[in-house]
């Protein structure tokens, strides 16, 4: 072999390997993107769930905000306080009070408590049934449907449906949100952790209409309200709600509710 044509050919394999790495060098020079430090320190410090429950496209997406000054420090619902006071911190900011939610399913009306107007047997996916006849087979339409399609988007393993309603585990808990997305009866809500009390239905009906398709529904009956002694009660649309803001605790509402439909958690 011609001693030459080696040595040419090791020269121009080297020569374009020197360019190609020249070229790169340059271009990761020129188009390198600025990163920034506090952006990446917020990122380390969440939890990594993704879960958008912040109202962001994941961690990296309230990472940025937090670090543009768009987005509290505290906003992570999974992180909750610690992880809050970790970010504060990194910003150099105060982290400010925070109250711990949890969800929470407003219905009680399992399989002994709610009359049924047929037996379904379709797809087990609560979105699907508002294609079927009153959105369902339980009588009272503001009801738990109890087939778990907020079972199946809850990344905590926080919820199961127990005799035909789903149930919150408010240890396991971070209030994301996305239970409350996917609930086509609108009737999963954020309460405070630390809450005593919950109206546990959702119905809108008028009293003599509930009574008849559950035994535990709020008929709007409005002795909850009359006997709260902070008035943290009212009623809308033949529905109670608790005011946690006023709410102190003392189980008025409860004692007083003739229907049990509002109950001690």
């Amino acid at each position: 072999m011609n001693i030459t044509g080696v040595l040419l050919a090791v020269a121009v394999v080297g020569g374009v390997g020197l360019f190609i790495g020249l070229f790169l060098g340059i271009a990761a020079i020129r188009f390198k993107v600025e990163v920034d430090e506090k952006e990446e320190a917020v990122l380390a410090a969440l939890p990594g769930n993704n879960c958008g429950g912040c109202g962001f496209p994941g961690c990296g997406g309230l990472a940025a905000a937090i670090a543009k000054g768009e987005a509290a420090v505290n906003a992570c619902p999974v992180g909750g306080e610690p992880v809050g006071k970790v970010i504060a911190g990194i910003m150099g900011v105060e982290a400010g009070e925070s109250v711990r939610m949890r969800a929470y399913v407003q219905c009680q009306g399992d399989c002994d408590k709610v009359t049924l107007d047929y037996e379904y047997s379709g797809i087990e996916d609560c979105r699907m049934l508002s294609f079927v006849p009153n959105g369902g087979a339980k009588s009272c339409n503001y009801g738990c449907l109890g087939f778990g399609s907020c079972v199946k988007v809850c990344p905590f393993d926080a919820i199961h449906v127990e005799k035909g309603v789903a149930v919150v585990d408010k240890e396991k808990c971070k209030a994301c949100g996305k239970c409350i997305e996917v609930c086509p009866k609108n009737l999963i809500s954020l309460i405070p952790y630390d809450a005593k009390y919950a109206v546990a239905c959702s119905s809108k009906d008028k009293g003599p209409v509930t009574m008849k398709d559950c035994s535990v529904g709020c008929i709007g009956c409005q002795l909850c309200k009359k006997n709260c002694p902070s008035q943290a009660v009212e009623i809308t649309e033949f529905n109670a709600t608790i005011d946690y803001e006023k709410c102190t605790g003392c189980g008025t509402c409860t004692d007083k509710c003739p229907r049990k439909s509002i109950v001690n958690i």
